[in-house]
């Protein structure tokens, strides 16, 4: 057994561009393309972040998911339509997007600010 939900069912919402992921226990969050590129877990990324946990990336805004493939039972790769695919979305990280969606993307939009940069 998981010491950590798992998704039951995972839908992309490609208009609005929109991941919406819905856990074993009942949690559902709906996390914008935009959201998920920023805070990609990719190994790039991760070299290049900063405190708050996310690389400053920006123009972004109107970034969309192209493919979502399965890898075992565990994660999701995500093809974003920038050509960035390089990250996996495990369950557990995927739960803490979710669960600290409105605390991350408020210190990504502080970090923007600060270097006068633009989504």
């Amino acid at each position: 057994m998981s010491d950590h939900p798992i998704p039951v069912d995972i839908t992309l919402h490609s208009k609005s561009k929109v991941l919406e992921v819905r856990f074993d226990d009942g949690a559902c969050f709906k996390l914008p393309c935009e959201y998920l590129r920023v805070f990609s877990p990719s190994g790039e990324v991760r070299a290049r972040r900063g405190s708050s946990g996310s690389i400053l990336v920006s123009g972004k805004r109107d970034v969309g998911i192209e493919d979502i493939r399965m890898v075992g039972q565990y994660a999701v790769k995500l093809f974003f339509d920038d050509g960035h695919n390089s990250g996996l979305y495990d369950w557990r990280y995927l739960y803490e997007l979710g669960t600290q969606q409105e605390e991350n993307w408020q210190a990504y939009l502080k970090r923007l600010a600060a270097a006068n940069a633009s989504r």
